[in-house]
């Protein structure tokens, strides 16, 4: 199977998400895997949260563009991370949840590609009680808890991802942190003082950071292309890569 491989780079967060719908829009059979970062950093939602569950005048105050994602999950700081999207068509043999697993096993791969002591990087095998999660204050924050089959290291989230289906194709798209700046949510939350100070505690002992493991700060491009490769060598393609023009009216003619 052909698959094709863009790398958009940096992009203020509305274009982000428009562009991962336009690829949806535009599909035409082939798989379609993206990487992107985002200029200047962004709080973005999931599909069903509320804007007033973050202080958007802060942000604002602070350079930070808010956005809403297509798909589901809660409140995302992005900004020192490497971040995905997938879409990929829906077939009779492989399940959304399926297809989840696929693509977090090559973004291990990917990963273990760039440093051979991310080899220690695993899925998770539990799935939380997310009716009872969502009535939690800890709730707000998508990197709060990880669900079935994301990616830990020494039980700690590295890796969040969401998925959708839209139409027969499915969307999917992640976080992969590098750096420790999306811990500064906790500062973006429209919550009373003493929910703050109990979720900073939650996400310090639930996420990591690549730096963090390795030591080092990371080298995008190096890993943008493990990435690839790592998927490549999951999926057993070739890429057809695309060269992005950095142009907001590229998002306009992605197919």
């Amino acid at each position: 199977m052909t698959w094709r491989f863009t790398n958009t780079g940096f992009n203020p967060g509305s274009f982000n998400m428009d562009y991962d719908m336009e690829l949806v829009r535009n599909f035409s059979g082939f798989p379609i895997l993206r990487v992107y970062q985002w200029e200047p950093y962004c709080i973005s939602l999931g599909a069903n949260q509320d804007y007033n569950s973050v202080d958007q005048k802060k942000a604002d105050n602070d350079g930070f563009d808010i956005v809403k994602r297509p798909t589901g999950g809660r409140a995302i700081l992005h900004a020192e991370e490497l971040t995905y999207s997938v879409v990929y068509p829906i077939s009779e043999d492989k399940s959304p949840k399926q297809i989840y697993r696929e693509i977090n096993l090559a973004l291990k791969n990917g990963l273990k590609t760039y440093n051979s002591n991310l080899e220690k990087i695993e899925l998770e095998h539990t799935q939380p009680h997310f009716p009872t999660f969502y009535k939690d204050a800890k709730s707000t924050l998508c990197f709060a808890v990880s669900a079935m089959n994301e990616l830990n290291y020494q039980g700690k989230k590295v890796v969040g991802s969401a998925q959708r289906k839209i139409g027969n194709v499915i969307l999917q798209h992640g976080s992969i942190l590098c750096g420790s700046f999306h811990k500064r949510i906790i500062g973006y939350l429209n919550l009373p003082s003493e929910k703050l100070e109990e979720i900073k505690n939650e996400i310090d002992q639930t996420t990591t950071e690549l730096e963090a493991i390795l030591g080092e700060e990371i080298n995008y491009q190096k890993l943008s292309e493990a990435i690839k490769k790592g998927f490549e060598n999951h999926f057993n393609i070739k890429f057809e890569v695309e060269i992005f023009e950095e142009s907001i009216t590229q998002v306009n003619n992605v197919s």
